[in-house]
C-alpha cells in the first residue's frame, strides 16, 4: 500500500556534523530504499569521510554550494546536481557556503547501517 511521509513527521537524526531527516528507510516501511534529507549548516564541523560497502550513494543537491570530497579528488557541487557515489568509493560532503547545504540522499538498500563505515580523517581509519 502506497505511504505519504510528511517531513513534519518523520524522523530526525543529530548527526555529526549534520541533520539528517528520514523520509523513507526500514522504519517508515521501505523494502529497499533509503531517502534522506540531510542538512549541513554552514561553518559545521564536517562528518568525517566513510564508505558505503556494497551500495552506491545518489546525493542530489537542493540549496547551498558544497563539495564532495572523495579519494580522486574535491568536486564542486550547486544547485540541482547529482553525484553517484559508487559502493565502496571514500567520500564525504562538506558545505562550502554560507547558506544552508540541503542535500536529498538515495540508498538502494533499506538500512544504510550495517553497510557505512566511518573513518577518522583522510589519513587512515
Amino acid at each position: 500500500m502506497a505511504m505519504i511521509v510528511r517531513r513534519s513527521e518523520a524522523l530526525v537524526l543529530d548527526l555529526p556534523g549534520r541533520i539528517a531527516t528520514e523520509l523513507a528507510s526500514a522504519d517508515t516501511g521501505a523494502s529497499s530504499s533509503t531517502v534522506r534529507l540531510v542538512e549541513i549548516a554552514p561553518g559545521t564541523t564536517a562528518r568525517g569521510p566513510h564508505v558505503h560497502d556494497g551500495f552506491e550513494e545518489v546525493i542530489h543537491v537542493l540549496d547551498g554550494e558544497g563539495a564532495l570530497r572523495t579519494d580522486g579528488g574535491d568536486h564542486p557541487l550547486s544547485p540541482g546536481d547529482t553525484a553517484l557515489v559508487p559502493a565502496g568509493e571514500r567520500h564525504q560532503t562538506v558545505n562550502i557556503g554560507n547558506v544552508t547545504l540541503a542535500l536529498l540522499c538515495v540508498f538502494p538498500v533499506a538500512d544504510i547501517r550495517p553497510g557505512t563505515r566511518e573513518f577518522e580523517s583522510w589519513d587512515g581509519a
